[in-house]
């Protein structure tokens, strides 16, 4: 059932339900160079940090002997363990919180992911505690993709504008909650101990029902849903309105960027 009531403190609190059901997962190329890569042979170790509800965590575990998912919001752990019960993972652990000095008592790890989380996270801090925790032939990955709140395509700034027609102001609040770090990704892991970097990019489409529209919105950190308040079904009746107008077949694609960086340390050179 659909959650009701105000926010709970958190930049992603409140929004569980919708994260697990309408976040989009990631494209089997990724997970297969991510599997091809380190080695992911059902042994080793891996680390989700900011989980969310398990998009990365569940699909990998299947390759790995133990999986850890870290997040900082309750309602995103328990929503990640009741689907990875679903898909009947069961070498998955959940920690609650951010990552800090005293997680290397969680113990070390082959692979570390990121996905679409990294920018939320005091990064150099962030790699200099993992520095402690990943395995030496092991490394990170971090992903991230274009986001379905900044506009591509006329259906999206269709979206757009009904978003602001209702909640004002308040909607810029996303572009600020979405805008890049100061610093390149790959900037500040040169300064750190994971230097040999590997970018690689896909692009790809993604299609969209109005349903899940709706529900993307509401899985973000803007607590739209609480915002709106007793104009939320006014809200979802415009947007329907609004691309059925623009597409009478309710077909509506998203043109994706998908940005993967697999970080190691310099390779050991012998003497």
């Amino acid at each position: 059932m659909e959650p009701n009531g105000p926010p709970r403190q958190g930049l992603f609190a409140g929004t569980a339900w919708h994260y697990a059901r309408y976040r989009p997962g990631y494209p089997k190329v990724f997970f297969d160079e991510v599997i091809e890569e380190f080695h992911l042979d059902g042994s080793g170790r891996l680390l989700d940090v900011g989980c969310g509800t398990g998009q990365l965590t569940i699909p990998l575990s299947k390759h790995v002997a133990e999986a850890v998912g870290m997040d900082p919001e309750p309602e995103m752990l328990a929503e990640a363990a009741s689907q990875a019960q679903a898909a009947s993972a069961s070498n998955l652990t959940w920690a609650l919180g951010a990552l800090t000095p005293s997680s290397s008592r969680l113990g070390r790890f082959r692979l570390v992911t990121m996905g679409r989380s990294f920018h939320w996270m005091e990064r150099e801090q962030t790699l200099a505690i993992l520095a402690e925790m990943v395995d030496d032939d092991g490394g990170i990955v971090i992903v991230h993709d274009s986001c379905l709140v900044r506009p591509v395509s006329s259906w999206q700034e269709a979206l757009e504008e009904v978003q602001q027609r209702f909640m004002g102001p308040a909607s810029k609040i996303r572009r600020a909650n979405i805008a890049d770090a100061p610093e390149r990704h790959e900037t500040v892991l040169a300064r750190s101990s994971f230097r040999h970097i590997d970018r690689r990019v896909h692009n790809l489409q993604r299609a969209w029902t109005i349903e899940r529209i709706i529900g993307y919105l509401y899985s973000t950190s803007v607590p739209i849903r609480h915002l709106l308040g007793d104009n939320r079904m006014a809200f979802e009746r415009a947007v329907a309105d609004t691309l059925r107008g623009l597409d009478r077949h309710e077909e509506f694609i998203e043109p994706v960027t998908l940005e993967v960086l697999i970080a190691r340390r310099e390779p050991q050179r012998n003497e």
